[in-house]
Protein backbone atom coordinates (compact mmCIF):
# COMPACT_ATOMS: atom_id res chain seq x y z
CA UNK A 1 0.00 0.00 0.00
CA UNK A 2 1.23 3.43 -0.85
CA UNK A 3 0.38 6.17 1.71
CA UNK A 4 1.51 9.99 0.86
CA UNK A 5 1.55 11.87 4.37
CA UNK A 6 1.51 16.17 3.90
CA UNK A 7 2.33 18.12 6.67
CA UNK A 8 3.85 21.72 7.41
CA UNK A 9 5.33 23.73 10.18
CA UNK A 10 7.79 23.77 12.82
CA UNK A 11 9.76 21.15 13.44
CA UNK A 12 6.74 19.81 15.89
CA UNK A 13 4.51 19.52 12.90
CA UNK A 14 6.89 17.26 11.05
CA UNK A 15 8.85 15.20 13.38
CA UNK A 16 5.49 13.03 14.57
CA UNK A 17 4.77 11.96 10.92
CA UNK A 18 8.59 10.74 10.37
CA UNK A 19 8.11 8.97 13.16
CA UNK A 20 4.37 7.58 11.97
CA UNK A 21 6.53 7.21 8.27
CA UNK A 22 9.30 4.86 9.56
CA UNK A 23 6.55 2.88 11.51
CA UNK A 24 4.66 2.60 8.52
CA UNK A 25 7.76 1.67 6.26
CA UNK A 26 9.10 -0.85 8.35
CA UNK A 27 5.56 -2.67 8.59
CA UNK A 28 5.70 -3.04 3.91
CA UNK A 29 4.27 0.23 3.19
CA UNK A 30 5.64 2.38 0.78
CA UNK A 31 5.53 5.57 2.09
CA UNK A 32 6.38 9.44 0.90
CA UNK A 33 5.83 12.16 2.66
CA UNK A 34 5.40 16.30 1.32
CA UNK A 35 6.29 18.98 3.58
CA UNK A 36 8.66 22.11 3.35
CA UNK A 37 12.15 21.64 1.22
CA UNK A 38 14.31 22.79 4.54
CA UNK A 39 13.14 18.92 6.14
CA UNK A 40 14.25 17.20 3.48
CA UNK A 41 17.23 15.79 4.62
CA UNK A 42 15.73 15.20 8.07
CA UNK A 43 13.23 12.91 5.89
CA UNK A 44 15.53 11.24 3.60
CA UNK A 45 18.27 10.30 6.40
CA UNK A 46 15.21 7.46 7.61
CA UNK A 47 15.34 6.04 3.55
CA UNK A 48 11.67 8.06 3.22
CA UNK A 49 11.00 9.30 0.04
CA UNK A 50 10.63 13.05 0.07
CA UNK A 51 8.34 15.36 -2.16
CA UNK A 52 8.35 18.59 -2.91
CA UNK A 53 7.05 21.71 -1.21
CA UNK A 54 8.25 24.87 -1.23
CA UNK A 55 9.97 26.25 2.10
CA UNK A 56 8.46 29.81 2.00
CA UNK A 57 5.62 28.77 4.34
CA UNK A 58 8.56 27.39 6.87
CA UNK A 59 10.53 30.53 6.41
CA UNK A 60 7.63 33.07 7.10
CA UNK A 61 5.85 31.25 9.92
CA UNK A 62 9.81 31.14 11.25
CA UNK A 63 10.25 35.20 10.84
CA UNK A 64 6.86 35.91 12.56
CA UNK A 65 7.47 34.29 15.26
CA UNK A 66 10.59 35.71 15.37
CA UNK A 67 9.75 39.47 14.69
CA UNK A 68 8.98 41.74 17.70
CA UNK A 69 7.28 44.25 14.88
CA UNK A 70 3.25 44.38 14.67
CA UNK A 71 3.37 45.88 11.36
CA UNK A 72 5.64 43.32 10.05
CA UNK A 73 3.87 40.68 11.81
CA UNK A 74 0.47 42.01 10.41
CA UNK A 75 2.61 41.95 6.80
CA UNK A 76 3.91 38.16 7.08
CA UNK A 77 0.73 36.95 7.87
CA UNK A 78 -0.58 38.29 4.70
CA UNK A 79 1.99 36.26 2.92
CA UNK A 80 1.16 33.63 4.55
CA UNK A 81 -2.27 33.56 3.94
CA UNK A 82 -1.68 33.68 -0.09
CA UNK A 83 1.22 31.38 0.51
CA UNK A 84 -1.62 28.90 1.85
CA UNK A 85 -2.64 28.21 -2.21
CA UNK A 86 0.48 27.62 -3.54
CA UNK A 87 1.13 24.98 -0.91
CA UNK A 88 -1.76 23.39 -2.72
CA UNK A 89 -0.48 23.08 -5.70
CA UNK A 90 2.46 21.23 -4.04
CA UNK A 91 0.05 18.80 -2.28
CA UNK A 92 -1.20 17.59 -5.96
CA UNK A 93 1.81 17.71 -7.58
CA UNK A 94 3.22 15.41 -5.11
CA UNK A 95 0.06 13.19 -5.02
CA UNK A 96 -0.05 12.62 -8.62
CA UNK A 97 3.87 12.12 -8.62
CA UNK A 98 3.32 9.23 -5.84
CA UNK A 99 -0.21 8.08 -7.17
CA UNK A 100 -1.27 7.34 -3.62
CA UNK A 101 -3.87 4.54 -1.75
CA UNK A 102 -4.01 6.50 1.30
CA UNK A 103 -4.21 10.11 1.82
CA UNK A 104 -2.94 10.99 5.50
CA UNK A 105 -2.51 14.87 6.39
CA UNK A 106 -2.44 17.71 9.01
CA UNK A 107 -5.37 20.10 8.21
CA UNK A 108 -2.64 22.54 7.81
CA UNK A 109 -2.46 21.55 4.57
CA UNK A 110 -5.43 22.21 3.12
CA UNK A 111 -5.41 20.73 -0.32
CA UNK A 112 -5.03 17.19 0.91
CA UNK A 113 -8.66 16.93 1.69
CA UNK A 114 -9.69 17.80 -1.87
CA UNK A 115 -6.99 15.82 -3.43
CA UNK A 116 -8.02 12.54 -1.73
CA UNK A 117 -11.50 13.34 -3.49
CA UNK A 118 -10.15 13.95 -6.63
CA UNK A 119 -7.91 10.73 -6.27
CA UNK A 120 -10.82 9.00 -5.15
CA UNK A 121 -8.88 7.44 -1.65
CA UNK A 122 -9.70 7.67 1.24
CA UNK A 123 -8.54 10.44 3.31
CA UNK A 124 -7.12 9.99 7.61
CA UNK A 125 -6.73 13.54 9.35
CA UNK A 126 -4.23 13.84 12.04
CA UNK A 127 -2.69 16.02 14.28
CA UNK A 128 -1.04 16.32 17.51
CA UNK A 129 -3.78 18.37 19.26
CA UNK A 130 -7.37 17.42 20.50
CA UNK A 131 -8.95 20.23 17.94
CA UNK A 132 -11.36 18.52 15.48
CA UNK A 133 -13.45 16.42 17.68
CA UNK A 134 -15.81 18.16 19.98
CA UNK A 135 -16.13 17.05 23.39
CA UNK A 136 -17.97 18.12 27.06
CA UNK A 137 -14.74 17.48 28.52
CA UNK A 138 -13.21 20.72 27.39
CA UNK A 139 -13.17 23.61 25.43
CA UNK A 140 -11.25 23.96 22.03
CA UNK A 141 -7.48 23.59 22.92
CA UNK A 142 -7.00 27.58 22.17
CA UNK A 143 -9.31 28.25 24.43
CA UNK A 144 -6.97 26.61 27.14
CA UNK A 145 -9.87 27.10 30.32
CA UNK A 146 -13.37 25.24 30.69
CA UNK A 147 -16.51 26.84 29.46
CA UNK A 148 -18.90 24.19 31.22
CA UNK A 149 -21.64 23.73 28.56
CA UNK A 150 -20.17 25.48 26.20
CA UNK A 151 -17.30 23.00 25.36
CA UNK A 152 -18.10 21.58 22.53
CA UNK A 153 -19.77 24.51 20.98
CA UNK A 154 -16.04 26.12 21.16
CA UNK A 155 -14.87 23.66 18.90
CA UNK A 156 -18.25 24.52 16.19
CA UNK A 157 -17.49 27.94 15.93
CA UNK A 158 -13.45 27.55 15.97
CA UNK A 159 -13.73 25.00 13.02
CA UNK A 160 -16.21 26.73 11.16
CA UNK A 161 -14.37 30.19 11.22
CA UNK A 162 -11.31 28.57 9.86
CA UNK A 163 -12.95 26.97 7.17
CA UNK A 164 -14.63 29.38 6.02
CA UNK A 165 -11.21 32.00 6.22
CA UNK A 166 -9.63 29.73 3.02
CA UNK A 167 -12.61 28.89 1.24
CA UNK A 168 -11.92 31.06 -1.39
CA UNK A 169 -8.19 29.71 -2.06
CA UNK A 170 -10.02 26.04 -1.83
CA UNK A 171 -12.23 26.95 -4.21
CA UNK A 172 -10.24 28.38 -6.58
CA UNK A 173 -7.67 25.13 -6.36
CA UNK A 174 -10.51 23.04 -6.83
CA UNK A 175 -11.70 24.83 -10.18
CA UNK A 176 -8.35 25.97 -11.62
CA UNK A 177 -6.18 22.82 -10.94
CA UNK A 178 -8.66 19.64 -9.71
CA UNK A 179 -11.78 20.31 -12.20
CA UNK A 180 -14.16 19.98 -9.13
CA UNK A 181 -17.02 22.00 -7.86
CA UNK A 182 -16.79 24.72 -5.52
CA UNK A 183 -18.22 24.21 -1.83
CA UNK A 184 -19.84 26.20 0.42
CA UNK A 185 -17.94 28.93 2.55
CA UNK A 186 -18.93 26.79 5.81
CA UNK A 187 -19.32 23.35 4.25
CA UNK A 188 -18.11 20.42 7.07
CA UNK A 189 -14.81 19.37 6.00
CA UNK A 190 -15.16 16.86 8.35
CA UNK A 191 -16.92 14.49 6.06
CA UNK A 192 -16.54 12.77 3.10
CA UNK A 193 -18.66 13.81 0.15
CA UNK A 194 -20.45 10.76 0.99
CA UNK A 195 -21.70 12.51 3.87
CA UNK A 196 -19.29 9.43 6.46
CA UNK A 197 -17.01 11.13 8.76
CA UNK A 198 -13.40 11.67 7.69
CA UNK A 199 -11.06 9.51 9.87
CA UNK A 200 -8.66 11.11 12.41
CA UNK A 201 -5.57 10.09 14.28
CA UNK A 202 -4.45 11.93 17.27
CA UNK A 203 -0.83 11.19 18.23
CA UNK A 204 -1.41 11.82 22.19
CA UNK A 205 -1.11 9.66 24.52
CA UNK A 206 -4.75 8.59 26.55
CA UNK A 207 -2.30 8.80 29.85
CA UNK A 208 -2.18 12.43 28.97
CA UNK A 209 -5.76 12.80 27.99
CA UNK A 210 -7.75 10.13 29.15
CA UNK A 211 -10.23 9.67 25.33
CA UNK A 212 -13.50 11.17 26.25
CA UNK A 213 -16.61 9.52 26.72
CA UNK A 214 -18.24 11.47 23.45
CA UNK A 215 -15.65 10.68 21.06
CA UNK A 216 -17.00 8.75 17.78
CA UNK A 217 -15.29 5.82 16.83
CA UNK A 218 -13.42 7.62 13.80
CA UNK A 219 -11.63 9.73 16.49
CA UNK A 220 -8.18 7.64 17.86
CA UNK A 221 -6.27 9.04 20.18
CA UNK A 222 -3.13 6.35 19.66
CA UNK A 223 -0.61 7.49 21.70
CA UNK A 224 2.44 9.88 21.03
CA UNK A 225 4.85 8.83 17.57
CA UNK A 226 8.30 9.02 19.33
CA UNK A 227 11.10 9.84 16.48
CA UNK A 228 13.67 7.43 18.20
CA UNK A 229 17.13 5.88 17.11
CA UNK A 230 19.03 9.03 16.46
CA UNK A 231 22.24 6.98 17.18
CA UNK A 232 24.44 9.41 14.67
CA UNK A 233 23.76 11.71 17.14
CA UNK A 234 26.92 12.92 19.59
CA UNK A 235 26.92 15.22 22.48
CA UNK A 236 29.66 17.93 22.49
CA UNK A 237 32.46 16.99 24.53
CA UNK A 238 31.94 20.22 26.69
CA UNK A 239 28.21 19.31 27.41
CA UNK A 240 29.34 15.93 28.70
CA UNK A 241 31.81 17.51 31.40
CA UNK A 242 28.88 19.87 32.65
CA UNK A 243 26.53 16.55 32.76
CA UNK A 244 29.08 14.84 34.81
CA UNK A 245 30.36 18.20 36.95
CA UNK A 246 27.90 18.13 39.25
CA UNK A 247 24.23 18.26 40.49
CA UNK A 248 20.93 16.97 38.12
CA UNK A 249 20.21 19.60 35.73
CA UNK A 250 17.36 20.92 34.46
CA UNK A 251 16.77 22.15 31.36
CA UNK A 252 14.84 24.95 29.64
CA UNK A 253 14.30 26.51 26.39
CA UNK A 254 11.23 27.86 24.37
CA UNK A 255 11.28 26.49 21.43
CA UNK A 256 10.63 28.33 18.01
CA UNK A 257 9.20 31.49 19.43
CA UNK A 258 12.11 32.01 21.57
CA UNK A 259 13.62 34.70 19.59
CA UNK A 260 10.53 37.20 20.85
CA UNK A 261 11.52 39.90 23.42
CA UNK A 262 14.35 37.53 23.79
CA UNK A 263 16.97 39.49 26.05
CA UNK A 264 14.98 40.61 28.80
CA UNK A 265 13.24 37.15 28.89
CA UNK A 266 16.52 35.40 28.66
CA UNK A 267 18.36 37.62 31.36
CA UNK A 268 15.07 36.90 33.58
CA UNK A 269 15.95 33.03 33.42
CA UNK A 270 19.61 33.90 33.99
CA UNK A 271 18.41 35.76 37.02
CA UNK A 272 15.53 32.72 38.17
CA UNK A 273 18.31 29.70 38.02
CA UNK A 274 20.96 31.62 40.18
CA UNK A 275 18.05 32.18 42.62
CA UNK A 276 17.29 28.83 42.86
CA UNK A 277 20.93 27.67 43.40
CA UNK A 278 20.48 25.05 40.40
CA UNK A 279 22.35 24.12 37.82
CA UNK A 280 20.44 24.42 34.00
CA UNK A 281 20.77 23.58 30.07
CA UNK A 282 19.19 26.72 28.07
CA UNK A 283 18.48 25.27 25.18
CA UNK A 284 18.49 29.12 22.52
CA UNK A 285 15.94 27.74 20.17
CA UNK A 286 15.24 30.42 17.29
CA UNK A 287 16.82 33.22 19.78
CA UNK A 288 20.92 34.72 20.01
CA UNK A 289 22.79 33.62 23.45
CA UNK A 290 25.93 34.20 22.09
CA UNK A 291 25.24 38.33 23.77
CA UNK A 292 24.78 36.81 27.73
CA UNK A 293 27.26 36.20 29.82
CA UNK A 294 26.45 32.55 32.06
CA UNK A 295 27.41 31.55 34.63
CA UNK A 296 29.68 28.31 35.12
CA UNK A 297 25.38 26.98 36.43
CA UNK A 298 24.40 27.47 33.71
CA UNK A 299 25.46 25.56 29.85
CA UNK A 300 23.80 26.95 26.72
CA UNK A 301 23.38 24.77 23.64
CA UNK A 302 21.89 25.58 20.21
CA UNK A 303 19.86 21.95 19.62
CA UNK A 304 20.31 18.73 21.73
CA UNK A 305 17.71 15.84 20.87
CA UNK A 306 15.06 15.48 23.78
CA UNK A 307 14.67 12.18 23.59
CA UNK A 308 18.63 12.02 24.94
CA UNK A 309 18.79 14.77 26.99
CA UNK A 310 15.46 14.92 29.13
CA UNK A 311 15.92 11.61 30.52
CA UNK A 312 18.91 13.01 32.22
CA UNK A 313 17.58 16.15 33.60
CA UNK A 314 16.05 16.94 37.00
CA UNK A 315 13.02 19.06 35.68
CA UNK A 316 12.01 20.58 31.99
CA UNK A 317 11.19 24.20 31.54
CA UNK A 318 9.56 24.74 28.40
CA UNK A 319 7.12 26.68 25.51
CA UNK A 320 4.50 24.05 25.54
CA UNK A 321 4.57 22.84 22.32
CA UNK A 322 2.73 19.02 22.15
CA UNK A 323 6.05 17.62 20.84
CA UNK A 324 8.36 19.01 23.77
CA UNK A 325 5.77 18.29 26.09
CA UNK A 326 5.50 14.88 24.59
CA UNK A 327 9.39 14.18 25.31
CA UNK A 328 9.32 15.84 28.55
CA UNK A 329 6.65 13.72 30.04
CA UNK A 330 7.60 10.73 28.38
CA UNK A 331 10.82 11.33 29.94
CA UNK A 332 9.14 10.94 33.97
CA UNK A 333 10.26 14.69 34.90
CA UNK A 334 7.99 17.25 36.40
CA UNK A 335 7.68 20.37 34.16
CA UNK A 336 6.81 23.94 34.01
CA UNK A 337 5.58 25.25 30.60
CA UNK A 338 5.48 28.86 29.77
CA UNK A 339 3.30 29.34 27.07
CA UNK A 340 3.33 32.31 24.23
CA UNK A 341 0.31 31.31 22.17
CA UNK A 342 -2.23 28.98 20.34
CA UNK A 343 -2.33 25.50 22.37
CA UNK A 344 0.54 25.99 24.27
CA UNK A 345 -1.48 27.24 27.43
CA UNK A 346 -3.68 23.92 26.49
CA UNK A 347 -0.77 21.57 27.21
CA UNK A 348 0.35 23.85 30.18
CA UNK A 349 -2.77 23.98 31.71
CA UNK A 350 -3.06 19.66 30.97
CA UNK A 351 0.45 18.89 32.94
CA UNK A 352 -0.76 21.09 35.67
CA UNK A 353 -4.20 19.61 36.44
CA UNK A 354 -2.20 15.89 36.04
CA UNK A 355 -0.27 16.96 39.07
CA UNK A 356 3.36 16.67 37.03
CA UNK A 357 4.40 20.02 37.06
CA UNK A 358 4.00 23.65 38.41
CA UNK A 359 1.57 26.34 37.88
CA UNK A 360 2.17 27.47 33.92
CA UNK A 361 3.86 30.82 34.12
CA UNK A 362 3.07 32.85 30.42
CA UNK A 363 6.06 34.40 29.28
CA UNK A 364 4.58 37.88 29.86
CA UNK A 365 4.97 37.31 33.19
CA UNK A 366 7.98 35.08 33.51
CA UNK A 367 10.00 36.86 36.24
CA UNK A 368 13.60 35.32 37.84
CA UNK A 369 11.53 35.48 41.44
CA UNK A 370 8.41 33.28 39.88
CA UNK A 371 10.70 31.28 38.12
CA UNK A 372 12.73 30.53 40.93
CA UNK A 373 10.23 29.28 43.15
CA UNK A 374 8.58 27.12 40.64
CA UNK A 375 12.21 25.20 39.89
CA UNK A 376 12.41 24.99 43.90
CA UNK A 377 8.74 23.45 43.36
CA UNK A 378 9.36 20.86 40.93
CA UNK A 379 12.48 19.39 42.56
CA UNK A 380 11.66 19.48 46.04
CA UNK A 381 8.03 18.11 45.61
CA UNK A 382 8.22 14.74 46.27
CA UNK A 383 4.59 13.88 45.21
CA UNK A 384 4.50 15.55 41.88
CA UNK A 385 7.97 13.78 40.55
CA UNK A 386 7.04 10.34 41.55
CA UNK A 387 3.58 11.40 39.51
CA UNK A 388 5.70 12.21 36.77
CA UNK A 389 7.63 9.54 37.32
CA UNK A 390 4.31 6.82 37.13
CA UNK A 391 3.37 8.84 33.95
CA UNK A 392 6.60 8.45 32.21
CA UNK A 393 6.76 5.13 32.79
CA UNK A 394 2.90 4.36 31.37
CA UNK A 395 3.83 6.91 28.33
CA UNK A 396 6.70 4.27 27.39
CA UNK A 397 4.85 1.60 27.85
CA UNK A 398 3.04 2.32 24.89
CA UNK A 399 3.34 1.67 21.30
CA UNK A 400 1.50 4.68 19.38
CA UNK A 401 3.20 3.78 16.07
CA UNK A 402 1.72 0.50 16.19
CA UNK A 403 -1.51 1.53 16.94
CA UNK A 404 -2.20 3.70 14.34
CA UNK A 405 -1.04 1.29 11.95
CA UNK A 406 -3.83 -0.70 13.21
CA UNK A 407 -6.08 2.15 12.42
CA UNK A 408 -5.00 2.48 9.24
CA UNK A 409 -4.88 -1.24 8.12
CA UNK A 410 -8.57 -1.17 9.39
CA UNK A 411 -9.93 2.06 7.41
CA UNK A 412 -7.91 0.72 4.02
CA UNK A 413 -8.53 -3.39 4.57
Amino acid sequence: MKVLITSFGTRGDIQPYIALARGLKEADYEVAICTSEGYKADIEKYEIQYLFMKNEMLELSQYLLETDSIRERIGTAKKIGAEVRTIMDDEWVAAEMFQPDLLIYHPKCLGSYHVAEKLGIPAIMSIPLPFYTPTRDFAVPFVARDLGFLNRISFHAIIKASNAAYAGSVNDFRKKVLSLPPIGRFKDLLKRTDGSAVPILYPISPNVIPVPDDYPSHAHMTGYWFLDGENTWKPEPGLLEFLEAGSTPIYIGFGSVSAVNSKKRTQEVIDGIRKSGQRAIFASGWSNLDAFDFPDSIYPVNSVPHTWLFPQMAAVIHHGGAGTTAAGLRAGKPALICPFLGDQPFWGKRVYDLGVGAKPIPQSRLRADNLAQAINTMLNDSAMQSRATELGEKIRAEDGIACAEQVIRAIVG
